[in-house]
């Protein structure tokens, strides 16, 4: 099992590594600044300057769509581990590369199992970064922790389908590039309760979709990306923006959600060692008490363990991309789970305390980490809640010995 830096992706990570560093993380706080000029749901020129800018020279530079195996590198789930880990490091880096949340996900849903018409339509100008997309699938009056509870309506009228029902958390559908929105919905049929849902491509332009409002996350709208609550009222969708058939949703949502959850962990591995080198930083430069902050309490213990999560943690990442890259999605599926709780969990821990050692300054806009600790504790939650992932993890542990013979 080779989890190191290969040598192909040594010169990648390089390159990566410094333009988050020298060019991207240095405009996070300006871009910020930007959301509170004018219309917070618009991009102000000096935001277009900033994202067009940084994504042109990524592109200008050979380092664009690194995410995928088939228009990137070719690089392996464990390779990009390690690039996602630099993204982590800034707010604008993962749009910079074209390896942002969602629109990763749902490019791979439109390269596994959209058609020709959809990839030229969609997929195209996603890869180019000319647009934005959305995945819809949580809903406000069920449980969605549970999918096969989701109930957004979708019956077949002739040539269309006609959708109706409430999304929210509807990550991107705020951006004023949204374009295209990936929709989960119920198509009841005979047969098992996973084949009861389908997902159906709608362009979010079209007639009956209501934004009731944005979704704050801890206060925050998190303008102009946001997330969306969203009324789906006697939506007129072709048939033929059903993906696969009838159904199969469950199988899309599968192999859309794996890489996406991990990708998330990546970076939130990413995000914690920001955290604990604003901790280590700040411990160096600020006294009190006639001390520097890292000789008083515990604070020492606080960055040994820091060092020692991190390192577990991306170790657990690492393994998980390489049962990916095994090709079983079935095996690689507790791993993802394992991962999905531990990575957001440790970084959040971290943060926390890197916020502690701001003291006021660290739930302020002064630093990154106020708005780091809002997204890691919203991942906890995002793709899957902790309790769901610890169930799939223990279930197949327990799979283990109630199929050994006695």
């Amino acid at each position: 099992m080779d989890l190191g830096i290969s040598a192909r992706l040594q010169p990648i990570r390089t390159a990566v590594t410094a333009m988050v560093r020298d060019e991207i993380a240095p405009l996070d706080a300006e871009y910020f600044t930007e959301v509170e000029i004018g219309d917070r749901w618009e991009f102000t020129a000096r935001q277009r300057d900033i994202v067009e800018g940084l994504k042109a020279k990524a592109k200008a530079t050979g380092l664009w769509n690194l995410w995928s195996s088939t228009t990137g590198h070719s690089l392996s789930t464990v390779e990009y581990a390690y690039l996602a880990e630099e993204m982590g490091k800034a707010h604008l880096a993962p749009e910079t590369f074209n390896c942002n949340a969602p629109d990763t996900g749902n490019m791979e849903v439109f390269e596994k199992y959209g058609t020709d018409a959809m990839k030229q339509q969609w997929l195209a100008p996603l890869l180019a970064g000319e647009i934005r997309s959305a995945y819809l699938m949580t809903e406000p009056d069920v449980a969605s922790s549970d999918a096969t509870n989701i109930a957004l309506s979708c019956v077949r009228d002739g040539d269309d389908y006609i959708l109706n029902g409430d999304k929210w958390w509807a990550t991107g559908a705020g951006d004023p590039r949204c374009a295209v929105y990936i929709v989960m919905v119920r198509t009841p049929r005979d047969g098992p309760k996973h084949q009861q849902h389908s997902m159906i491509v709608v362009p979010a332009d079209t007639k009956g979709i209501e934004k009731l409002r944005a979704m704050q996350v801890y206060g925050d709208d998190e303008a102009p990306h946001g997330h969306m609550h969203i009324r789906f009222s006697d939506v007129r969708v072709p048939a033929e923006n059903l993906l696969l058939g009838e159904g199969r949703g469950f199988e899309i949502s599968q192999g859309r959600l794996g890489p996406g959850r991990i990708h998330h962990c990546m970076r939130a591995i990413g995000m914690a060692e920001k955290a604990l080198e604003l901790m280590t930083r700040r411990a160096l430069a600020r006294e009190a008490f006639g001390k520097p902050l890292a000789q008083l309490g515990g604070n020492f213990d606080y960055i040994a363990n820091a060092r020692m999560q991190i390192e577990q943690a991306r170790l657990l990442c690492l393994k998980a991309a390489w049962m990916m890259d095994q090709g079983d999605a079935r095996a690689a599926a507790p791993w993802i789970s394992q991962v999905k709780v531990e990575a957001p969990r440790i970084a959040l821990e971290i943060t926390d305390q890197a916020v502690q050692m701001f003291g006021a300054q660290g739930i302020s806009q002064d630093t990154p980490l106020a708005r780091q600790w809002a997204h890691l504790r919203t991942l906890r939650l995002a793709d899957g809640p902790d309790a769901v992932h610890r169930r799939q993890v223990a279930r197949a542990e327990l799979r283990k010995y109630t199929q050994q013979k006695v």
